[in-house]
Parts: structure tokens; sequence; C-alpha cells
């Protein structure tokens, strides 16, 4: 996911532009790798030894053009997602990069070997009604590598999942072997949960993330976090010299969110990366999940890192506490749907679940009578509430009652443009994917 406006403004589109003209290139090299490997194998002079001779195969050779493809697509799904996932925390001074991009790789694959596994038995088996052949496999992790390039160089946010499903439901028109029944069951929980990911936003927006944040504040004094004393005959890990208990508690409150949701992104996109190469003639589901893994944690530990503190995807410019939340629900939402097979993007319940805190916590000086009933409201809704600074002795206005200036003046930060934007690819991103494929898979049906 790149987005090009961010939903609530500071210097955020400015900072994207060097990252994404980094990217740009990294995905136009990558793209004409591929090409040069299908070249190859059209022409079959891959001159790399093997166990059978001189000559690679034909399955040998369209095999690793698929772990070419698959690579890229996990490693631009690694650059973005761990930022997303860690930003705010690398932001906030908690964990370091290094640190950030080595947990999201032991929890993306515990995410992918796990949860994942039942996204993966939908995009590789019940989608269309025959096994994947290797051919189409390969196709479709072009697909989705041209929706990242797209992505990329443009600044429009795709959703990685959806684009797979849409590639995939094109070869099934294609070849007449769509499952109606799944993909429709699919496209329900496509439109199901940003409704879900906005109301429960709504309510932590406008009942609960005031109070909560009255009373927790999540900073990070100088020094360590934890040292060894020595003193006694057995070393243990003592707090640091400034490092109070509660500190520490919402540092490790921090990290256990951060887990959760790399295991969130794991189940949710590795998939993408390792499902079309499972199947016929193709890899291991295991082998699949650990190419995909290492892919997506090469993309955490290289271009995440310039995302990770700069950018943070779209929860950079919201305070970290309403970050916190954000990622819980988005992250138990995705989990959830991955559990029981569901392809869905990440991205979707974090817009969403941000866009429903900022104008749950902004409705706060409306009551639910006056909103019911239609009555003039005496008070305005603020769209800048939820990026406001609020001081320590300050407390949230009651319901119905007017926020103060500093709330007011905020509203500028916010971008319903941006949400309309992501709102608008999570239905021509598919599309797009679909009627690609579809064309692609009609004129060569042969590669099916």
């Amino acid at each position: 996911m790149c987005p090009s406006e961010p939903l609530y403004q500071t210097g955020y589109t400015r900072r994207w532009e060097t990252v994404l003209r980094l990217k740009s290139v990294t995905c136009v090299l990558s793209v004409f790798g591929l090409l040069f490997l299908s070249w190859q194998v059209s022409t079959h002079c891959l001159l790399i030894p093997s166990r059978t001779g001189l000559f690679l195969s034909m399955v040998e050779t369209l095999l690793l053009v698929g772990v070419v493809a698959s690579v890229f697509v996990g490693f631009n799904i690694g650059g973005s997602s761990t930022g997303i996932t860690w930003g705010p925390s690398v932001g906030a001074g908690i964990v370091t990069k290094t640190m950030a991009a080595s947990i999201m790789t032991v929890f993306v694959f515990l995410g992918g070997i796990t949860v994942g596994q039942n996204v993966m038995q939908t995009l590789s088996a019940d989608i269309v009604t025959v096994e994947l052949t290797l051919e189409a496999g390969v196709a479709i992790l072009f697909f989705i590598g041209m929706g990242i390039l797209v992505a990329n160089v443009f600044g429009v946010p795709v959703p990685t999942s959806m684009t797979t499903v849409g590639a995939i439901a094109g070869l099934g028109l294609a070849t007449g072997t769509l499952n109606y029944e799944t993909i429709a069951w699919i496209i329900s929980w496509w439109i199901v949960t940003p409704i879900i990911g906005f109301w429960i936003g709504g309510v932590i927006g406008r009942y609960i993330y005031p109070a909560v944040n009255r009373r927790v504040t999540i900073e990070k004094s100088p020094g360590p976090l934890l040292t060894v004393d020595r003193v006694t005959a057995v070393p243990r890990p003592t707090l640091g010299p400034n490092t109070t208990r509660s500190e520490l508690v919402t540092t490790v409150v921090v990290l256990v969110i951060g887990c959760y949701m790399a295991f969130s992104a794991g189940a949710s996109n590795v998939p993408n990366a390792a499902a079309p190469l499972v199947g016929e003639a193709g890899l291991e589901v295991t082998n699949a999940v650990i190419l995909a893994t290492l892919a997506i944690g090469l993309g955490g530990f290289t271009i995440a890192r310039r995302t990770m503190e700069s950018v943070g995807g779209e929860l950079s410019d919201i305070p970290l506490l309403a970050a916190l939340f954000v990622m819980v629900t988005a992250s138990t939402i995705t989990t959830a749907l991955s559990y029981i097979g569901i392809p869905i993007s990440l991205v979707m319940a974090t817009v969403m679940t941000i866009v429903g805190i900022g104008w749950g916590r902004a409705t706060r000086p409306i009551t639910i009578r006056e909103a019911v009933t239609g009555e003039p409201a005496q008070n305005q809704i603020d769209l800048g509430v939820i990026v406001a600074e609020e001081n320590d002795d300050e407390r949230a206005p009651a319901i119905g009652e007017r926020e103060r200036e500093a709330v007011l003046d905020a509203a500028t930060l916010f971008n319903p443009r941006a949400v309309i934007k992501y709102v608008s690819m999570w239905i021509i991103g598919p599309a797009m994917s679909t009627l690609l494929a579809y064309g692609f898979f009609s004129v060569l049906p042969g590669v099916a």
C-alpha cells in the first residue's frame, strides 16, 4: 500500500516523495528482471546447471520465474506493511528500526504458517474449481507485481489481497472455473469490513479514547529501558536509571500490540506472495510460506527503514495511543477474517478504524438525541480533534460540550479526499486485476 495523500496531513506528502523515488526504481528494475526471465523461458535458453543436465527443464525455469515474482511481491509488501505496523513505535523511540524488522519477520512467519494457511487454501483452491497450475500462478503473481508497480510509481493505494483475488477470479471467468459462491462470500466481507471497522472505531473515539487518553501517557525516557544488576551472585534485569514502572508497562504493551499486528499482517499478506505458487508442480505450503516470509523480511530490513520513522503508514500523524487502538482493532478484524479464510487487506480495516476513531472523537459535541431527532446542534463537529495535542491537566469535553479552540484549529489536518481515494481503490484495484487477468487468460487459455 502506497498512499499519495494522508488521512491527516502535516509534512506527510512531502516525505513520501523521496520514498516513492526509491521504491519506483526498485519496482522498475524488478519488473524488467521478471520480463527478462520470462523471455529466457520462451526461448529455452537459460544456461544454468541443474541436476538433470546443462539446461534447466521448462518446469524448473518457470518455477524460478515464479520464485522471483513471489520475492518481488513479498519484498514490496514487507516495505509497506512493516512501516504501517512499527512506524508509530519507531517514531516514538520505543523500538529501533532493526529490532522492528526482526520482530516483524518472526511474527509474519507465525501468522503465515498458522492462520495464513486458511487464506492460502482459499486463494489456491477455493476461488476456482480447479487447482492452479504453475503457469497460471506465475501469471497471477505478475499481475500482482504490476499492481504494486502502479501503486509505487503513481502513489495509488492498491490493496494487494484484493488484487490477488481479482486476478484469480479473472482466470476463473476466462476458463469457466470460477466458484461464484466463494467469490460472493469474499466480496460480502469486503463490503462489511469497512463498516465494522468504522463503527468500532467510532465507539472507541467517542466513548473510550478520551477517557484512556487522560489516564495513560506513553513516553520514552532518556537512557536504557532495562539494565543488568550484577551486584548479586545471579545477574538480574532492573529498571533503567530513568525508567518508571509505568513506562515499562506501556513499552511492553506497545511491543505486544506491534507483534500482534505483525502476526495479522503475516496471516493476510503471506498468502498473497505464496499462494499462487502452491499447487500443481509448484512449491509445498511450508516452503512457499518461508519464501514469502524471507521476502517480506528483506523488505522490512531495507526499504521499510526509510518509511518506519518518517512515515509509518496512515498512523504517523495521529497520537501513539490512538494508533495503538487502531492497530488492535484492525489486527483483530483482519486476523478473524483470515481465520475463516477470507483474503482481506489489513489496510482496509486500518483506514476505516482511523476514520471511525476520528469521527467518533469529533462527534462528541453532538448528543445522540440531537443526532437521532435532527434537532439543531449547539456545537459543531470538529474533524481535527483526533490529531490535536492535549495537555496533562486538560480533559476531553463531555458529550455535548464544545471543543476547545486548539481542536478547531487542528481541523485542517483532516483530508477527506484521501479517504475517498482509498475507498475508490478498493473497487478499482480488484476490478482492474480481474479484467486484465480475464483478457490475458482468454487470449492464452493454454496458460491456465
